[in-house]
Parts: C-alpha cells; sequence; structure tokens
C-alpha cells in the first residue's frame, strides 16, 4: 500500500441524506467531480475517502462510476460501516461492505472503518472475517476516544490483527484527540491517524468571514456563521503565516495537520482544491509558526465538536 501524505473525501460528493445539499449547501455535477478525481489522480493523489452514509449510498457510487478506468492497484479506498444504518442482523458490518463494494465497482477495500463508537464490543469483531477474507486489507476506527480505540485493539488482536488506523476530528479548532492522548497513542503503536474537517468546513479556508458567510441554508452555514467573527482572528494569522510560503489560508491549514504528523483528509469539489492540496502536501511548518497557530486558535474559544462525537479527553 502506498503512502499519501493526503486523503481526498468524498463525503459532499452526490446529495441526498446526509449529503451535499443538506449538510454543505452544495449541489455537485458529476462532470465537474469526475475532472477533479482526474485532476487528483494525474497529480499524485490517489487516496480516497467515503462511507456507505454519505447520502446514502450516493457518494460511493459517484467515486465508483470513475474508478472504474483507473487499474486498482493504482488507487486506494477508504469507507465505512456506519452503526446507524446498519441492519439488525448478525452479518450487519459484511452487509453493509457488500453494498459499498458494489457500489464501489470493486472486490476489496484497502482500509474499512467503524464509523462511530456505538458499541464497540458489538461491532468490532464484525471487522475480522472480512480481514480474513480479503475483503477488507486494513482496518480502522472513527470518533473513537483512547479507551475505545485501546478495546477495539484488543477485539481485533485476539484474531491476529490490530487497528492500522484511527480518524477523528482533528483541525486547529478542535484538538481533543491531541489534548485526549489519542496522538500520542498511535504515535507509539504505528497506528496512521487521519484528520477530517482539517478545513472545518471551510470555516479555515480564508473565503468566509461575516460579510461573506457559508450557505445559511447549509448544516454548516448553521454552525460556523454565528462564529465567523471570532474565527476570522485565527484566518488572519494563517494568512500571515501563509505568504512567507507562498500558500492559501487552506493551505497553512493542511501543512499544519501534516506538520503535526497526521494524514488529512480534505474535501474536494472542485479542481482548485486538488491542486492546492498537491501543492501544500510536501509543506511542513515550524513548530514557532505551529505555536504561533494554536495560541490564536486557543484564544478565540470556539468548539467545533460534531454532535456525532464525544469529545476525546
Amino acid at each position: 500500500m502506498k503512502k499519501n501524505s493526503i486523503a481526498l473525501g468524498t463525503w459532499s460528493w452526490g446529495d441526498g441524506p446526509a449529503g451535499a445539499d443538506q449538510v454543505f449547501g452544495n449541489h455537485t455535477d458529476v462532470n465537474a467531480l469526475h475532472e477533479v478525481f482526474n485532476t487528483a489522480m494525474v497529480n499524485g493523489l490517489s487516496l480516497w475517502d467515503t462511507a456507505a452514509v454519505y447520502g446514502m449510498g450516493a457518494s460511493e457510487n459517484v467515486l465508483g462510476s470513475f474508478i472504474k478506468d483507473v487499474k486498482r492497484e493504482d488507487i486506494e479506498i477508504s469507507t465505512k460501516f456506519t452503526p446507524q444504518i446498519a441492519d439488525n442482523t448478525e452479518d450487519a458490518v459484511s452487509h453493509m461492505l457488500e453494498g459499498s463494494l458494489r457500489r464501489l465497482g470493486i472486490d476489496y477495500v484497502d482500509i474499512y472503518w467503524i464509523h462511530n463508537p456505538m458499541d464497540v464490543e458489538r461491532w468490532t469483531p464484525g471487522l475480522i472475517p472480512l480481514l480474513q477474507s480479503g475483503k477488507v486489507k486494513r482496518v480502522g476506527v472513527s470518533n473513537h476516544n483512547i479507551v475505545e480505540i485501546k478495546r477495539a485493539n484488543e477485539i481485533l488482536g485476539e484474531a491476529g490483527f490490530k487497528v492500522s488506523a484511527v480518524q477523528n476530528h482533528y483541525s486547529l479548532l478542535y484538538r481533543s484527540s491531541e489534548k485526549g492522548g489519542v496522538l500520542d497513542y498511535c504515535k507509539e503503536n504505528g497506528i496512521d491517524f487521519w484528520a477530517y474537517m482539517v478545513l472545518e468546513q471551510g470555516a479555515l479556508s480564508g473565503k468566509y468571514n461575516p460579510e461573506h458567510p457559508l450557505p445559511a441554508d447549509s448544516a454548516r452555514g448553521q454552525k460556523y456563521n454565528p462564529v465567523l467573527d471570532k474565527i476570522q482572528a485565527l484566518t488572519d494569522t494563517l494568512t500571515e503565516i501563509s505568504s512567507g510560503y507562498g500558500l492559501s489560508c487552506s493551505q497553512t491549514s493542511i501543512a499544519w495537520a501534516l506538520t503535526k504528523g497526521t494524514t488529512p483528509i480534505i474535501g474536494a469539489t472542485k479542481t482548485k482544491h486538488v491542486l492546492e492540496a498537491a501543492k501544500a502536501k510536501n509543506v511542513r511548518l515550524t513548530d514557532e509558526e505551529v505555536a504561533t497557530l494554536e495560541r490564536a486558535a486557543d484564544a478565540i474559544g470556539v468548539d467545533t465538536r460534531g454532535e456525532w462525537e464525544h469529545t476525546m479527553e
């Protein structure tokens, strides 16, 4: 499996429940997304993250329509089992994977995640037969705290497997996984840490401010627009540091996540998002710059924890 420094997220690909229109206020065009996909592959960004719950299969369907023209060994696919939409059977984890494989048009996924810790004891064992069959190459857990990660690792370890990656909300505005010891645990145990919402759904991109808010009728607009005035102090600091690297505010947020040793997941709905990520993937900030950004973030006191996640501390 190739080592990719950045994953491209497809949460906002396709409309429907928990999809682009409701969450992001986007209405994505499939042809435009195909160009995004092709641009990413040309620029060496070949790690794609999706989930069965994104648009209730819509995201996987769109991604699957693109990857059919790519050699399987040239692309890495990450998708997720979401407990809230599981069927009430003993093989629910396997059943959801089969649906994902069908929509994606592939016969295995490179990494499969338990999307949240709704019931670690119940769902984690369902990953074991998928690893044994080869339909899943690696497994990870998302939105789990350190106690839940350790328990998942114990369950998998009884069958000779392990948690290979953790995927949690992690950004300048939300560093709960760091404060709760999750990042250190991952580093100490050879576990990849994937950081989602690094740009806080665009709020840290520098594109939005009180005069130019996010789409008001979207979930992200309702969450971030009321605090854009506070967030602007951080984006101003990001912009100042960006100038020294010839980067945008978004790119410096990505560079911060990379400097912290994480794999940031960047939502990509436009080719410029891909090109920005490609330029940022080799940039690392200085310790002083990281400290400056984190002090600025702490000073504004904005809590961006999602309603679906519990604190990691």
